[in-house]
C-alpha cells in the first residue's frame, strides 16, 4: 500500500472512530459503569431480643412516621407446592426508622406465603400473598380493611391472581397489582377493589413480561415494573402504554423497583438463583431516565451484602433492602 493510500485509509478509520464515540446510547440501556458507591450500611440496625431472627424477608415499607415495615415468613420457606395454611407465627415486623427498636409485630394465622409489601400515603400497609393469590389492605397495626381475590382459587380475570407479587398505591387509594408467577400481567383495580384494567402478555417484547416481580409509581402516576426474568425495569403511563426500558448487564435482573421522595429510582437485583458458585446481588440508585447514579451492597452475607436481595424502600434519608434467603433487612444511608 502506498503511503498516500495509507493515510486516507488511517483518516477514514479515525473518523469512524469519532463517530462511534459521539453516537449516544440507547434510551433504554443503563451506561455499562455506574459512580463508585455512594451509601454505607448501618451497623447494628435494627435492634432484634436477643437470639430472635426474621424469616425469610420479602417485602419492605416506609410510612409518614417513619416506621420501617418488613414482611416476611416467619419459620416458613418457599416450598413448591407452595402451602395454603395459614401461618400461625406474626409475618410483619414494624421498626423505628432512626433507631431500629422493634415496636410491633403482627400478622399471625392471616398468611400463608408472604412477598410484596407497600405502605400508602395513609399509613395504610397493601401485602400480596402468593400462597393464597391474593391482595390485602390492613391498617397501620395490622387490622384488615380489604382483601381482593378468592383464597387460595387462581385465576386470569378481575377477581382472581395467580401468585400475586406486590402493590403500588395512587393517592386516591387505587392500586396496580404485578400479577407475576403465572399470568404475567398488570392489572388495576379502584380504591374498593374493583378491577379496571389489565396489561400485558408472556413475552420479552415492549410490554410484555416474563415474571413482573416489583412494581412502583412516582409523583406523575407512571408505572414502573421490575420485570425480573427479562432482566429489566419496564415504564408505562397510567393507563399501561409502555414508555422505555432499562436494560443492562450492570443493573442485572430486577426484582423490585421504589421510587424515593427525591424522583430517584431504587432497583434491587437479586441476581440468577439459584447459582453455584454465588451469584450477585446488588442496589442501584437511578435517575427517572434510567441511568444508574450509585450501587452499593454485593452477594454475601455480611454487613452490608445481600444473599437474596428481595424488595427495595427508600426514604429522603435511608435506603432499606429486605434479604429472602439472609433473613434480614439492612439500613443504607448516604456516606
Amino acid at each position: 500500500m502506498t503511503p498516500a493510500r495509507l493515510l486516507v485509509v488511517t483518516l477514514a478509520l479515525s473518523l469512524v472512530g469519532c463517530q462511534l464515540v459521539r453516537e449516544p446510547e440507547s434510551s433504554t440501556n443503563t451506561p455499562a459503569e455506574p459512580p463508585s458507591t455512594a451509601y454505607g450500611v448501618v451497623h447494628g440496625w435494627p435492634v432484634l431480643p436477643e437470639g430472635r431472627i426474621l424469616g425469610q424477608a420479602v417485602g419492605v415499607g416506609v410510612d409518614s412516621h417513619n416506621h420501617v415495615f418488613v414482611f416476611h415468613r416467619a419459620g416458613r420457606k418457599w416450598s413448591e407446592p407452595l402451602p395454603t395454611d395459614s401461618i400461625q407465627a406474626a409475618t410483619v415486623a414494624m421498626f423505628d426508622g432512626d433507631t431500629g427498636e422493634l415496636l410491633a409485630e403482627w400478622g399471625r394465622d392471616l398468611f400463608s406465603m408472604p412477598h410484596g409489601l407497600t405502605v400508602d400515603d395513609e399509613n395504610n400497609v397493601w401485602v400480596t400473598d402468593v400462597g393464597l393469590h391474593q391482595v390485602h389492605k390492613l391498617t397501620h397495626d395490622g387490622q384488615p380493611l380489604l382483601t381482593i381475590g378468592t383464597a387460595g382459587v387462581m385465576g386470569s380475570d378481575g377477581a382472581h391472581f395467580a401468585l400475586p407479587t406486590d402493590v403500588a398505591v395512587l393517592p386516591d387509594g387505587s392500586i396496580y397489582v404485578s400479577d407475576g408467577y403465572v399470568n404475567t400481567r398488570v392489572a388495576k383495580f379502584s380504591a374498593t377493589g374493583e378491577f379496571q384494567f389489565q396489561w400485558g402478555t408472556k413475552g420479552d417484547g415492549p410490554g410484555e413480561f416474563d415474571l413482573p416481580h416489583g412494581i412502583a409509581l412516582d409523583r406523575e402516576g407512571l408505572v414502573y415494573v421490575a420485570d425480573r426474568s427479562n432482566s429489566r425495569v419496564q415504564v408505562f403511563d397510567s393507563q399501561g402504554e409502555f414508555l422505555s426500558e432499562w436494560k443492562s448487564g450492570t443493573l442485572g435482573r430486577p426484582y423490585a423497583v421504589a421510587i424515593g421522595p427525591e424522583a430517584r429510582a431504587y432497583v434491587i437485583d437479586g441476581g440468577d438463583q439459584p447459582l453455584t458458585p454465588p451469584d450477585r446481588s446488588q442496589a442501584f440508585r437511578l435517575g427517572l431516565d434510567g441511568r444508574i447514579e450509585a450501587k452499593f451492597g454485593q452477594y454475601g452475607n455480611y454487613d452490608g451484602q445481600f444473599l437474596l436481595g428481595h424488595d427495595i424502600a427508600a426514604t429522603k434519608d435511608a435506603v432499606y433492602v429486605v434479604d429472602a434467603w439472609g433473613m434480614r433487612v439492612q439500613k443504607f444511608v448516604l456516606e
